[in-house]
């Protein structure tokens, strides 16, 4: 039998169902657990929340926002098939968790990684990358994929008895939801949903912040939440129409979606910046840098007016505020291959 007594872990947490059945592998050997879960305004730490309430652990919530936006501006191993530094974020993610162990004497960090389970950040050598670089190799265990990995510390030490641990491997999620039904976890979210920047919609909008207006403002890329984005300057596909307009300096232009959007670029828009909305039909709000031309407004407007409510072939009245300058803008709603080729 392998003693435990006062053997403390820090586990990686996000909530998902691999890392709520590590944390609760080790949890069974008698080791206290503390969970820690990262929060930025790419993904939220409530999931890992409500995991450690139903698992009856204390989980610590770590800001994440500025390390996080210094790996998209100089991802060390890349990105994933989006805006995804995936190697790079778990790297630092683990390391963090490591200044916390040596700091408060905990014996080892544990994640939910599962080898092979994602072919670009979960394979062997990635993991090895990522046990190396964040300064915990021999410190960091896997609980589902040990036995299939080299010995860790605490296996060697018999802080946690290796063969109680697990061996699996690959995207068959069979073997988790064994082990789930074993431990009566019943409550978890579907694999990968939990991180914007693994989501290709938005990756192409992050992406083009970055190419731009850069990474430094968080209230812009919060905004890249909101609304359709599009811009005025962007050059068109190949065998596209040319964009309609003569500017090329690649303005930023956020078209609501709905009413909540809409409430959202309306309180924008009075930190410098201009006001679109409809004047005689329904329709959304848009905002645009107050330094627009006139040729820059009179496109966005257009843009604005194809996703207004409007008679097929009539022209839509579009309100134009800065400040207190308010006019008014008769415009055609602009063709589909504009909004193709301008649109982020």
């Amino acid at each position: 039998m392998v003693s435990s007594t006062h053997i403390r872990a820090l586990v990686l947490l996000s909530g998902g169902l691999d890392s709520q059945l590590a944390a609760r592998l080790l949890k069974s050997q008698g080791i206290e657990i503390t969970g820690i879960v990262f929060q930025s305004i790419f993904f939220s730490a409530q999931t890992a929340l409500e995991a450690g309430r139903r698992l009856a652990i204390p989980v610590r919530v770590m800001d994440f926002n500025e390390i996080i936006i210094g790996l998209l501006k100089h991802p060390g191993h890349g990105f994933g098939s989006a805006m995804n530094p995936c190697i790079d974020c778990h790297t630092a993610m683990i390391a963090q968790a490591g200044k916390i162990m040596r700091a408060e004497n905990f014996h080892f960090v544990a994640t939910g990684e599962v080898l092979n389970e994602r072919p670009m950040s979960q394979n062997r050598r990635s993991l090895k990358i990522v046990a190396v670089e964040s300064g915990l190799e021999g410190y960091l265990l896997r609980p589902l994929s040990a036995r299939l990995l080299d010995m860790t510390e605490p296996e060697k030490n018999k802080w946690v008895d290796r063969e109680k641990l697990c061996a699996i491997s690959g995207r068959n999620r069979k073997p988790q939801f064994a082990l789930a039904q074993q431990f009566g976890i019943t409550d978890y979210p579907q694999p990968a949903g939990g991180c914007l920047l693994t989501d290709p919609g938005y990756g192409k909008k992050l992406r083009d912040l970055k190419e731009h207006e850069g990474l430094d403002d968080l209230a812009a890329i919060k905004l890249l939440r909101v609304g359709r984005h599009f811009r005025l300057g962007k050059q068109a596909e190949p065998g596209s129409p040319p964009p309609a307009t003569t500017g090329h300096r690649n303005l930023k232009l956020i078209v609501g979606r709905d009413q909540a959007e809409n409430k959202i670029l309306e309180q924008i828009s009075a930190e410098n910046a201009i006001l679109l909305k409809t004047a005689n039909v329904p329709g959304p709000n848009a905002v645009l840098a107050s330094s627009a031309s006139v040729d820059e407004i009179q496109l966005a407007a257009a843009i604005c007016a194809r996703y207004a409510d409007h008679k097929p072939g009539a022209t839509v009245a579009i309100e134009a505020s800065r400040g207190n300058d308010k006019k008014i803008i008769e415009v055609l709603p602009a063709e589909q291959s504009t909004i193709d080729s301008l649109r982020v």
